[in-house]
């Protein structure tokens, strides 16, 4: 234990269910708190995946036995109040053929420098796709329509929500239309909803989508 506790990086062990059963000072001091006040705590509560297909996978690799090392990229506000971004690193310990694996979860803070550089300005407008995507969402569209009609996967969807609701501080999809109208990006007036600017959206190779 008291080695666990002088490891420099934040380290946690979960049960095979993600909830919190130990962690290390390091752990602690990152949430300003002690290490029993978070123990039972879910860890995906305490960090937001940036990516909900990451953890899909991991969890389905886990219940087909596969084991390995995951990584799963993470946004958090620590306990000074300050967002922060990295991954979670974990790796399966204590399996046995009767009992699932524990997970050995250590935390990686990016540099400030480097969420800077990849972190957009919380007023930066939304990307093509993501316009197009709330103007679907605005007419009332579901993910899976949004998916068809803007040749990307429910994930990918879900991904561009994720992406606009951080930078835009958005708590759901209904807030996230509101503020569309508000910043001009979708057309006010008008039904069905569309841009405000026709915009053309490219895949990563270039090509119209």
């Amino acid at each position: 234990m008291v080695l666990f506790d002088r490891i420099p990086m934040p380290v946690a062990v979960c049960d095979p269910y993600g909830d919190v059963r130990l962690v290390n000072a390091a752990f602690a001091l990152e949430w300003g708190t002690t290490a029993g006040r978070l123990k039972g705590r879910a860890i995906l509560d305490l960090f937001a995946p940036v990516d909900a297909a990451q953890v899909d996978r991991i969890a389905q690799a886990l219940k087909a036995r596969r084991r390995s090392r995951y990584t799963v990229a993470v946004a958090w506000h620590g306990g000074d109040g300050v967002r922060r971004q990295g991954e979670l690193i974990v790796d399966t310990v204590g399996e046995t053929a009767n009992r699932a694996p524990d997970l050995l979860v250590t935390v990686r803070v990016l540099d400030a420098a480097v969420v800077s550089a990849r972190t957009p300005s919380a007023t930066a407008p939304p990307h093509p796709q993501e316009a197009r995507i709330l103007a679907l969402l605005a007419a009332g569209a579901t993910t899976a329509r949004a998916a068809r009609e803007t040749g990307l996967t429910t994930d990918g969807v879900t991904y561009h929500l994720r992406q606009l609701s951080r930078r835009w501080g958005a708590s759901n999809r209904t807030e996230l239309v509101a503020r569309a109208y508000a910043e001009g990006v979708l057309a006010a007036g008008v039904w069905p909803p569309r841009l405000a600017t026709p915009v053309n959206t490219h895949d990563a190779d270039g090509t119209d989508t």
